[in-house]
């Protein structure tokens, strides 16, 4: 007898509908065959599906049995087909019957006792079956907060193989799972740290609102104790909060990984990433036989932190180059070709020398001028080329550590760069940017128009400093950003000046 049932796997960050066909032919030779690429988890699901039938009351039949996993040509993987592939059995060996079973999609991985336990990727999975018109998806109950975050589409938590037939047969009820998504929201997006928590240090603060108004990369070179990293994962609270459509995106990546939290529904604040400087290169940019995301993807609409910069695998750094270009990253392998999306804001620190007191006023640098030049060129020029911003962090002084003054909050820094960004969409609203860091060489010539002050100032900073043309490019998109930030259409004196202060290296000031 032969039993179909649907099911969705995932491939990339998004999802596929397939059907589960279960065949059982009549002899005396038992033996599954499980068919359509499987890999070794798949094949493996044999043994715990047959034990999951008969601990849960059930008769596993002892035919010759084919299960086809469609379509054939997409590699299979993980357990995630276990439970579509009980019920199947249990259709085609006439245990229970399911009329309308080509309106449910399944699936979950099943314990040997026939409990389910959750499987990756739900929330694409959800989204899937909306869109091709699917009605009810039941999954393990461990699942059900992220999938039901899906509007049109009734999710239905199960715990047991026992709980699936009874539902499917109408012996239990039906109850599908409800949020209310707008209150998951609001209570998931608070962040733990402020920037009022940071003394001193109001320079960089102010570079760091400029870097994450225009989303401009960021390079932060000083001693350590600085409070480089203190402020690194500040950044996320005074980025614009995410939209649902950005934590929908966002949650996706962290379904597909199994990074959300139990009972998580929503991934509703800024990803901030700090990846250890051991990372390879598959980690970060993300590999494996079955392509996988990694940190740049797992980072997507956040801050993807790389502290100690020159202790990075150069080869490895290499990698960041086309991502930060195109906001997505493609790992081909033999058989497919995945694309995960990339869009983050890069944020880096160092120390200026092997020893890190090179800048340091207050300790003496040990280090010689070629260790110093050989510490700062592990990381390659066209990197650096990269980063819009580049910072002189001093260390704290003492009197900033013991004063009492207030500091500007988190929020209250949100708030002037949401304008700056409002600003910016509404700028580029008819083009495919979103950002000036973004813009391109023939987008700068039209949006950066400068008083002439402003030209004769970066005129002369261009002869005497010889920035590269980059550099001059970098240099009109930052005082873009210091012109949002003041709600000013023309680029003026005071905005060319700062932008030229944020290009410390190309100034040499570590040389």
């Amino acid at each position: 007898m032969l039993a179909k049932v649907k099911s969705v796997a995932v491939f990339g960050i998004d999802a596929y509908l397939l059907d589960v066909e279960v065949y059982i032919a009549s002899g005396d030779m038992p033996y599954i065959a499980i068919v359509g690429l499987p890999d070794t988890a798949v094949k493996e699901s044999r043994d715990r599906v047959k034990a999951a039938i008969n601990n849960s009351g059930y008769r596993f039949p002892y035919n010759p049995m084919t299960i086809n996993l469609a379509p054939a040509d997409r590699k299979k993987e993980g357990p995630v087909f276990e439970l579509p592939i009980a019920v199947g059995i249990l259709i085609a060996t006439g245990q229970i019957e399911i009329p309308d079973i080509q309106t449910y999609a399944i699936a979950g991985e099943l314990s040997l006792d026939g409990r389910l336990r959750p499987v990756k990727g739900c929330l694409s999975m959800a989204i899937k079956c909306r869109e091709l018109g699917i009605k009810k998806f039941l999954l393990p109950s461990e699942n059900a907060p992220e999938a039901a975050v899906v509007d049109g589409i009734d999710i239905i938590p199960v715990e047991t193989l026992a709980d699936t037939v009874g539902i499917l047969t109408k012996s239990l009820p039906s109850i599908p799972y409800k949020i209310e998504l707008e209150e998951v929201f609001r209570e998931s997006s608070g962040y733990d740290v402020d920037f009022a928590d940071v003394k001193g240090q109001e320079h960089v603060k102010r570079a760091l609102t400029v870097a994450v108004a225009g989303n401009h990369n960021v390079i932060m070179v000083g001693p350590p104790g600085a409070g480089k990293t203190m402020l690194a994962q500040r950044i996320p609270t005074i980025m614009p909060s995410l939209t649902l459509e950005e934590a929908l995106d966002t949650t996706k990546i962290y379904s597909v990984l199994g990074l959300l939290g139990p009972g998580q529904s929503l991934v509703a604040t800024r990803p901030f990433r700090a990846p250890h400087h051991t990372i390879s290169t598959a980690g970060l940019i993300g590999g494996g036989s079955f392509p996988r995301p990694g940190e740049i993807s797992i980072s997507h609409n956040g801050v993807l932190f790389l502290d100690e910069l020159p202790e990075f695998d150069r080869k490895t750094l290499e990698v960041l180059r086309q991502p930060l270009e195109t906001g997505n990253v493609t790992i081909s392998r033999a058989l497919n070709s995945v694309t995960y999306p990339a869009h983050f804001m890069l944020v880096c620190a160092m120390n200026p020398c092997p020893c890190g007191y090179y800048s340091d006023k207050r300790r003496e640098c040990h280090c010689t001028p070629h260790q110093i030049q050989k510490y700062m060129s592990k990381v390659s020029g066209p990197l650096l080329d990269r980063m819009d911003i580049q910072l002189e962090v001093p260390a704290v002084q003492y009197s900033e550590l013991i004063a009492d003054n207030e500091a500007q909050s988190s929020l209250d820094i949100r708030k002037k760069v949401t304008v700056a960004c409002m600003m910016q969409r509404e700028r580029f609203r008819e083009q495919s940017i979103k950002a000036n860091a973004q813009m391109s060489s023939r987008q700068v010539k039209k949006y950066c128009a400068m008083d002439k002050s402003s030209e004769a100032l970066l005129h002369q900073a261009m002869m005497e400093l010889c920035f590269s043309a980059r550099g001059h490019s970098k240099i009109l998109k930052v005082a873009r950003t210091i012109a949002d930030l003041g709600e000013s259409e023309l680029i003026k004196v005071e905005h060319i000046s700062e932008a030229i202060q944020y290009r410390g290296l190309d100034r040499g000031l570590w040389k």
